[in-house]
């Protein structure tokens, strides 16, 4: 005697295109839910990573428009003002402060630079500080910088593709009329250093004849430092703008719940619709079969027999499509990411489709449950024909 699973499958397999069809569509809406709340983590999680990399937990810049300074330590974005040289000093002697590292923004037109020219960007760092920040930064081929007043450039991995440079190449900074050595090359870091050519602060303040000018200090606290009291402590410095990465956190934790609340409202939508499909699937199949499951009563098949059986075809239906859904997601995660990159170009670095085992397994249990419920009503129906009805009957109404 068939088993109520073997009838179950049997019945999808009588209307193969109506199955398949709904199949599909709960695989779309699963791959939808997945690759959704897989962008809620990665999107957060590259952030935060963007931030980390940093180095430091504080960045002092000249006083000025806040999304500047913002700009300046999320972006590498060039400073419009300068703080004095000697700011360092006072910072340097605070107890609370790990290590700090000046930095000199300056960018130039290059007219050589693409069909209509560009910008080119050069940051001055401090050689004795500034790796330590940011020990992520490896290098492809040579060295850091001989000295702090050295014309010596090291070039991120982008930047030395784009310019075709190598070890030992010299570089002409436009409109200076200076050449300074590449000495070293990084390797991808996946940040925006990577677009970026470092050199001794000191040469650039020679260079673009900023003496004892910078446009930024990063700051690193010891653990055991009060980062809120330590930024009191700043803000009585004139002419100074503080950028905090607990602020900066503190704003994308904010943007990403608003996003959060538009990401799973879309999801609801696309799990709604699937729910609509299985419904209208499952009641046609019993509204055709209305006579079939009379005949079934009669000969001794119970209510629960027959609400489980209906039941069981909304449960295959579910889980088949909630499988291919979710392999759909995975499969599909880096084209995902790059899409949404390609419509959110000022993404952060890293992969924005955050996809795991745990996030697969709860996606199909989010399915599977609303794909059940969708199949109560069509149960129910089925459940309560009434088999002298049904046989009678050329055609039931439900």
């Amino acid at each position: 005697m068939p088993t109520i699973s073997g009838i179950a499958y049997k019945n999808l397999r009588r209307k193969r295109i109506r199955s398949i069809l709904t199949i599909l569509g709960i695989a779309l809406s699963t791959w939808v839910l997945v690759s959704l709340l897989g962008f809620n983590r990665g999107y957060e999680n590259s952030l935060n990573k963007d931030i980390d990399n940093l180095g430091f937990q504080v960045l002092l810049t000249a006083k000025g428009c806040p999304y500047e300074a913002a700009t300046l330590m999320l972006q590498g974005g060039q400073g419009l003002r300068y703080m004095p040289e000697n700011t360092v000093d006072s910072l340097r002697a605070d107890k609370e402060v790990e290590e700090l590292t000046p930095m000199l923004m300056q960018t130039v037109f290059d007219p050589g630079k693409g069909e209509e020219g560009g910008v080119v960007g050069y940051l001055g760092i401090d050689p004795a500080t500034y790796p330590k920040m940011k020990p992520y930064l490896t290098f492809r081929e040579g060295k850091w910088f001989s000295g702090e007043n050295s014309m010596e450039a090291v070039m991120g991995f982008e930047s030395a593709e784009l310019e075709q440079r190598e070890v030992g190449d010299q570089i002409l900074i436009p409109g200076k009329n200076v050449e300074v050595t590449v000495v070293g090359i990084l390797n991808r870091s996946g940040t925006q250093d990577d677009g970026t050519i470092f050199m001794p602060y000191k040469s650039l303040q020679k260079i673009f004849g900023v003496q004892d000018k910078l446009t930024s200090v990063g700051i690193k606290l010891k653990k055991t430092a009060n980062i809120n009291a330590y930024e009191e402590k700043l803000y009585t410095i004139p002419d100074v703008q503080v950028v905090s990465i607990a602020q900066v956190k503190n704003t994308i934790s904010n943007l990403v719940s608003t996003a959060r609340v538009m990401v799973m409202s879309i999801a609801i939508i696309a799990i709604l619709i699937a729910m609509v499909g299985v419904m209208n699937t499952i009641l046609m199949s019993v509204w055709e079969r209305f006579q079939e499951i009379g005949i079934m009563k009669s000969m001794g098949a119970t209510t629960s027999h027959i609400f489980r059986l209906i039941w069981l075809e909304t449960t295959i239906l579910c889980l088949f499509g909630g499988i291919i859904g979710s392999l759909l997601s995975v499969v599909l995660a880096k084209a995902t990411g790059a899409l949404i990159r390609y419509i959110l170009p000022y993404s952060p670095t890293g992969s924005l489709i955050r996809i795991d085992a745990p996030l697969v397994l709860e996606s199909m249990g989010i399915i599977l449950f609303i794909g059940l419920l969708s199949g109560i009503y069509p149960s129910l129906r089925a459940a309560r024909i009434k088999p002298i009805e049904a046989i009678r009957s050329s055609e039931g109404e439900l």
